[in-house]
């Protein structure tokens, strides 16, 4: 068959970069096409060329046989084309249903009939299966929720193309199923479907074809993904074989760093206490609702506790006081990168150096030279992959974007304990054994490390225990001797007779 969408020889550089250097590749109508690669691969450089938000500097795109000319995202639009970036492009203050009609309200003599705009919108959700009020603000929603709405969006357009970005990194496994079945009755009516995803299960479950990339160019091309395998597919996107992308190892743990005792707040109304040793790294699995990242926001001061002690080295936290939490010695990597971690707009150098510069920078002047010291130092030391320091954050990578959030903290004074939620979200499989590496090496240096992860592979393969989160509550404390996926997915699925909910 002849291919419905095309991509002929698309080159794309930036300065210091070459970020896509003569990509050829076709899709076929109806069809369900991955797209793999490391993070830097030029995945994401491909999609914003497809979408109009940059135009290749040689090559050309073609759809139904006829080359497209775009000067714009809406041209793209218009052409058939939308993506769902990891990064979601919802108006936080605007609702569900303004979303999703956003552009194109009904009404007349330019008033807008809300009734019919969200009766429509409800009657539309209803229809493809995905439970969220049309009339409630986007920025009351959870991450997971907001990825449906936007998922959403593109099925109510019509589309003829569509491109998922790691669809499934805020879903919960019943919003992946929706999705999936979505996929399914998209496929059906002839749309293309180009699936960037890590995960390779969801590879071999829903694509036909697959497309690697390594490097900014064509690794790979395979007309069918069942005649590959998963060893080959990671080869082609590394350039090497990754055996154990885990690589844990024992190390000796010494007394509690971190101590933890009835900690509740709004969202966590069962209080729940634990304890972490310096170089151990405890993980937190639970399903998405769990109450995982309340937990973590509350143990750093991000959220009023209603009750409970945090102490580090014995010495008790202040609560509800972020900046306390780093003075005594905790910082948390949170779960959204793009809104709660990078300063989007700003360099890496600024990035890494905004919370450690006051140690240098003596009576409110900035010190250009130290900044850019420390910059360099742990550019290096987490190999960030980056032309400069100088270089906008929002152009690296998702996994060059954590190292550099690292980095910020990593460059503070006295770190003793690190809170990281969802390390590896949206991140490729040599970057993850990358992350991981970092904190071992942490761990090995004596730091106790708290890990939040919605992924139980990643919970069991780098922690030394494993605290459940269930309904706001902790259902088990397993320690690895005795990890076992299926008692640790059932203690997490939630119980409508247990105590405490969020």
């Amino acid at each position: 068959m002849m291919a419905f969408l095309e991509f002929n020889c698309i080159s794309r550089g930036y300065p210091g970069v070459q970020a896509l250097s003569n990509v050829s590749f076709g899709v076929e109508k109806g069809a369900v096409h991955g797209l793999m690669g490391e993070n830097g691969a030029g995945k994401s450089t491909l999609i914003r060329v497809l979408s109009g938000d940059q135009s290749a500097d040689e090559g050309s795109i073609l759809i139904d046989g006829v080359e497209q000319k775009y000067s714009s995202v809406r041209d793209a639009f218009h052409a058939g084309v939308i993506v769902i970036h990891q990064e979601l492009q919802l108006v936080p203050e605007l609702t569900v249903a303004e979303n999703l009609w956003l552009g194109r309200f009904p009404g007349k003599a330019g008033v807008i009939n809300g009734k019919t705009l969200v009766e429509t919108v409800r009657a539309k959700l209803d229809e493809i299966g995905i439970d969220v009020d049309p009339s409630v603000k986007v920025s009351a929603l959870s991450i997971g929720a907001r990825q449906m709405v936007e998922i959403a969006k593109a099925v109510m357009l019509d589309a003829r193309v569509i491109a998922l970005d790691e669809p499934t990194s805020s879903l919960s496994s019943r919003e992946s199923e929706i999705l999936f079945s979505l996929i399914g009755k998209l496929k059906a009516k002839g749309t293309v479907i180009l699936y960037v995803s890590h995960r390779l299960d969801e590879i071999f479950r829903l694509c036909d074809s697959l497309t690697v990339l390594r490097d900014g160019k064509l690794a790979a091309h395979h007309p069918k993904v069942v005649e590959t395998t998963r060893e080959q597919i990671i080869a082609e996107m590394v350039g090497r074989e990754i055996n154990n992308i885990w690589g844990w190892r024992e190390r000796p743990l010494g007394e509690v760093r971190l101590e933890v005792k009835a900690l509740s707040g709004s969202k966590l109304r069962t209080p729940i206490s634990f304890s972490v040793r310096k170089g151990e790294i405890l993980g937190f699995f639970g399903l998405i609702g769990a109450g995982r990242s309340e937990m973590a926001r509350l143990l750093y001061g991000a959220d009023h506790r209603h009750q409970g002690n945090v102490a580090i080295d014995g010495v008790v936290v202040p609560p509800s006081n972020p900046k306390a939490a780093i003075n005594a010695g905790m910082v948390l990597c949170p779960e959204d990168r793009k809104f709660d971690g990078i300063i989007q707009g700003r360099s890496i150098e600024e990035n890494i150096a905004i919370s450690s510069r006051r140690h240098f920078s003596p009576f409110g002047v900035l010190n250009p030279k130290k900044e850019a010291s420390v910059a360099e130092q742990f550019i290096a030391k987490l190999r960030v992959r980056t032309p400069s320091r100088k270089q906008d954050i929002i152009n690296l990578s998702g996994g060059n974007q954590q190292k550099v959030i690292l980095g910020r903290w990593l460059s503070e004074q006295g770190v003793k304990v690190l809170v990281i939620d969802e390390p590896t979200r949206g991140i490729d499989v040599g970057a993850k054994s990358e992350i991981y590496e970092i904190l071992y090496e942490l761990a090995a240096g004596g730091m106790a490390i708290v890990v939040i992860s919605s992924e139980l592979p990643e919970v069991m393969g780098i922690s030394d225990r494993i605290m459940v989160m269930c309904q706001g509550r902790v259902a088990a404390n397993v320690a690895r001797a005795d990890f076992d996926e299926r008692s640790i997915l059932t203690a997490a699925l939630p119980d409508k007779n247990a105590a405490g909910t969020i």
